[in-house]
């Protein structure tokens, strides 16, 4: 059974993320399951440090990102959501190609939203884990 109020298709939300930080940064949606929603972001330099490293910042653009869309695909007609606060921890270092974000709810109330959000390398390992609090607010 789907959790989204709003229905809406890696196309669309696509489309409405362009000229915003996602689209600046490479961030695409690719999927959206009953209960989770997916994008990659590439590990270039828009989004390394000067090391060479997937820069940690950028980590959590895509995992806010990706929380934030969640919870306002989630939000009542007459709410939009923001973000209250958003943790990560930086597991494992990438220095090429393309990391994914997965986006579950962990609780969805009238008020908030608490969303995990687990990044991955090309490779499935772990690079980042973030949860992120949401507030639903009245239009």
């Amino acid at each position: 059974m789907s959790i989204w109020k709003t229905q809406a298709t890696p196309e669309s939300v696509n489309q409405k993320c362009e000229d915003s930080m996602c689209s600046h940064v490479g961030i695409n949606i690719v999927e959206i399951g009953d209960n989770f929603i997916r994008g990659t972001m590439p590990v270039d330099e828009r989004t390394k440090q000067p090391l060479g490293f997937l820069h940690g910042g950028a980590s959590v653009v895509l995992a806010e990102s990706l929380g934030s869309i969640a919870a306002n695909l989630c939000c009542a007609k007459d709410q939009y959501c923001v973000g209250l606060e958003i943790n990560a921890n930086h597991l494992k270092s990438a220095t090429s190609g393309r990391v994914t974000g997965t986006a579950r709810a962990v609780h969805i109330g009238r008020s908030t939203q608490v969303w995990d959000i687990r990044i991955e390398n090309e490779q499935g390992q772990l690079t980042c884990i973030s949860r992120i609090t949401m507030a639903a607010v009245s239009r």
